[in-house]
């Protein structure tokens, strides 16, 4: 259903001299969530000039999305990650759950609910 799947984006700006590091980290991050049950998307996407990233994640449920945010993607590569980029928005689409929503808030994450729409 629809009204249950969790999406999120995050924007990132790769610090200068990082980009190498940054696309090795970000490879073993969609790595690891290639694996993660209830995972159903982790997509990256580039800027023309390779220094701006955004990644999009699609989850099955709350449920997902809290074993992504306490597996080793997050808690193992997000802090690597961070050591070589900053990010620049960090959206959240759906219910996210209580555990995931009180992280994601302290990182400055805004989370939209659910409101209205149509799967296929």
């Amino acid at each position: 259903m629809v009204e249950q799947v969790v999406r999120l984006t995050v924007s990132f700006a790769v610090n200068e001299g990082q980009l190498e590091q940054f696309k090795s980290i970000a490879h073993s991050l969609a790595e690891c969530s290639k694996v993660e049950p209830g995972t159903l998307g982790y997509e990256w996407f580039s800027s023309p000039d390779n220094l701006r990233f955004r990644l999009v994640e699609t989850y099955l449920d709350a449920a997902a999305i809290e074993a992504h945010f306490m597996g080793p993607a997050v808690q193992l590569w997000v802090p690597r990650l961070a050591s070589v980029c900053a990010v620049t928005g960090f959206e959240i689409y759906g219910d996210p759950g209580p555990a995931v929503t009180k992280i994601a808030a302290a990182l400055g994450a805004v989370i939209y609910q659910y409101w209205l729409g149509i799967g296929r």
